[in-house]
């Protein structure tokens, strides 16, 4: 792999949320060597004259299905159609910018294997497993007549069944033992599943920190499906490090999440899509009922959280909408957030959740060389992180092009 050395461009500082001029970057071995204010001796580097562009860090996107299984109406494809759409799948997101992605459950380690083996393009990847669901749980995708459940096996989907404290110790390391990176549980109810409310306060405490502290022991954690504000604090309460979705997270549970120094994860961009699409995708009535109801609360929680000073990572969950509008969500957060806290959500804030901060979301020696070149400033317009990488002349994954419009 030949060294690159860029030149001429504004350097996109995202924890000052500012344009730095005057700077070169050395790439090397697949890691950032270098960055100078001033010239860099390039040696036998190849020099790359930006051109005034931006220069920034690779997107992350923590709340990713790449590998779902059916939901409610859709066909039950079989598992290689499904590995084969990911494949897919996982380079259309790489070549919009998003060069690390968090599975949310369904994929296991083999996606993440064939990506560091070059035998898939794709984000660097963080997989669930499947998450832990109890019966008529968010994970649980029977319909009430359905008596059979084979929701432990091989090919189960995006989740398994636990119920009791020694059933979801067995399942947490049975997940780790596939090689899941982190643990995915339900706690609480679910828009896609048809058996329980939104409401529905999912698992014990018990059975919650029971999960917890199998993966804790492992030297991993969790991240809890879970929307409504008794419920964020009870999975808090248990230990849970990262909160998806919380639609109805309010001020009383904001104020825990910073105690515990807990990240929420907002995928606000899902129900907007999935509601213009849920027919088409398969919904219900019922669900479609169910998806108006946390998109109507729209983004008051992530201005909640914000407010209180939550740390908030950058989210999609497209798990049956077109991944296309996987950017969109910088829009849809532009109603609250200013570009500069949103583009923090999906470097800086997303590399902390991923316990990688310095090697991932920033542009520094030492860091991993994904890499970003825009054509524009996303901090005055995030259009230029829209269309699929359509203003993006450069991504570069692990010091490689995966993009280069510039050559």
């Amino acid at each position: 792999m030949a060294d690159i050395l860029f030149k001429n461009f504004a350097l996109l500082d995202v924890e000052a949320g500012a344009l730095l001029t005057g700077y070169q970057v050395l790439v090397r071995g697949g890691l950032i060597a270098a960055v100078e204010a001033g010239a860099i001796d390039p040696g036998g580097a190849e020099v790359i004259d930006l051109g005034g562009r931006t220069l920034m860090p690779g997107l992350i996107d923590c709340h990713v299905h790449f590998a779902p299984g059916p939901v409610l109406n859709q066909p039950h494809y079989l598992p290689s159609f499904i590995a084969a759409r990911a494949v897919l799948w996982l380079g259309q997101m790489v070549r919009r910018g998003f060069t690390t992605a968090r599975d949310a459950g369904g994929a296991d380690a083999g996606y993440r294997q064939a990506v560091e083996r070059d035998l898939a393009v794709g984000p660097r990847l963080f997989v669930a497993g499947r998450a832990i669901s109890q019966t008529g749980g968010h994970g649980d995708k029977r319909w009430p007549d359905d008596q059979f459940c084979n929701c432990g096996t091989a090919h189960a989907g995006m989740a398994r069944i636990a119920d009791g404290v020694p059933e979801v110790r067995k399942a947490v390391r049975d997940e780790l033992r596939i090689g899941a990176d982190h643990i995915k549980v339900m706690a609480g109810g679910g828009v896609s599943s048809p058996s329980d409310a939104l409401s529905q306060l999912q698992y014990s405490m018990e059975e919650l920190e029971a999960i917890v502290d199998e993966a804790e022991r492992h030297n991993t954690y969790c991240m809890a499906h879970v929307y409504t504000a008794p419920g964020i604090k009870r999975a808090v309460t248990a230990g849970i490090r990262t909160i998806e979705h919380g639609n109805f997270l309010d001020e009383e549970a904001a104020k825990l999440m910073v105690e515990r120094d807990a990240y929420l994860v907002p995928t606000l961009v899902t129900y907007r899509v999935d509601g213009a699409n849920g027919a088409k995708i398969g919904f219900t009535p019922e669900v479609i009922a169910k998806n108006q109801e946390v998109l109507d609360a729209g983004t008051r929680s992530l201005d909640i959280a914000q407010r209180a000073g939550v740390k908030i990572a950058y989210g999609t969950d497209l798990a049956y909408s077109p991944k296309t509008h996987q950017p969109e969500e910088f829009l849809v957060r532009a109603e609250v957030q200013e570009p500069k806290d949103i583009i923090r959500s999906a470097t800086l804030i997303g590399a902390e959740v991923l316990r990688m901060s310095d090697r991932l979301g920033v542009v520094k020696q030492g860091a991993f060389a994904d890499l970003l070149v825009v054509d524009g400033n996303p901090l005055e317009d995030l259009g230029v992180l829209q269309n699929d990488g359509a203003s993006m002349p450069i991504i570069m994954k692990d010091g490689a092009f995966v993009t280069n419009r510039l050559a």
